[in-house]
């Protein structure tokens, strides 16, 4: 494992890599709204049932796909946003996807460049960047899921609201959740994807619908 590709690969997974990750809250901010989270021991359950269930492990097992150097990156791609239940949601992954794409390819002077014909969804767009970067595909999944709850957990900081120390807390407390879904993740071909986050979806549709929000999703 090279050190300069797992340090490479941080910072692409930090908050301050301008993907936008901070404007979306995949549905939480509806379910915050609705009283489905109220506290950190109801963020970390809805966080657990999301990353265990729904998007965020269809998410996971989509980045494994990618990181494999003979998958076919327009097919997964399009498999990826067929998954998005809703409009917001593909519009979410797309964008971060594009985000993603043009500032790595800025940082590698194009050795990394942005997917022909348009954004790839950002799961897929950072598999494919991170193939080369000599990683463990499940230290790469482990490392973006704990991304991706991390941004969702500072929408509950802002909006419940939590102290920062109680959404570290949450998040903290989400560890092995995360190295077991990563690890699962590396196992499961597309056949497999499945989810039973229908709360959640709901609240990605139902966001569409509220007339006062902070978030895009």
């Amino acid at each position: 494992m090279s050190d300069q590709g797992l340090l490479t690969f941080v910072q692409w997974m930090s908050p301050a890599f301008p993907v936008g990750g901070y404007a979306y809250s995949q549905g939480l901010e509806w379910a915050i709204t609705a009283g489905d989270v109220t506290d950190a021991a109801g963020l970390a359950a809805w966080l657990d049932a999301v990353l265990r269930y729904g998007a965020i492990r269809a998410d996971a097992v989509v980045l494994a796909q990618a990181l494999r150097p003979d998958t076919d990156l327009a097919g997964l791609a399009e498999f990826a946003c067929a998954l998005a239940p809703g409009r917001e949601r593909l519009t979410e992954t797309l964008e971060q996807g594009r985000a993603f794409g043009l500032t790595a390819q800025a940082l590698t002077g194009g050795a990394i460049a942005p997917p022909a014909g348009g954004a790839m969804p950002y799961p897929v767009a950072v598999g494919a960047a991170a193939r080369g970067l000599g990683l463990a595909p499940q230290r790469v999944v482990a490392l973006f899921l704990q991304s991706v709850l991390g941004n969702l957990v500072q929408v509950a900081v802002r909006f419940v609201p939590l102290g920062q120390t109680e959404g570290q807390q949450v998040l903290a407390g989400l560890t092995g959740a995360i190295e077991s879904v990563a690890a699962g993740a590396v196992e499961t071909g597309l056949a497999d994807i499945g989810g039973a986050g229908v709360r959640a979806d709901i609240a990605g549709l139902k966001h569409e619908e509220m007339d006062v929000r902070i978030y895009r999703t």
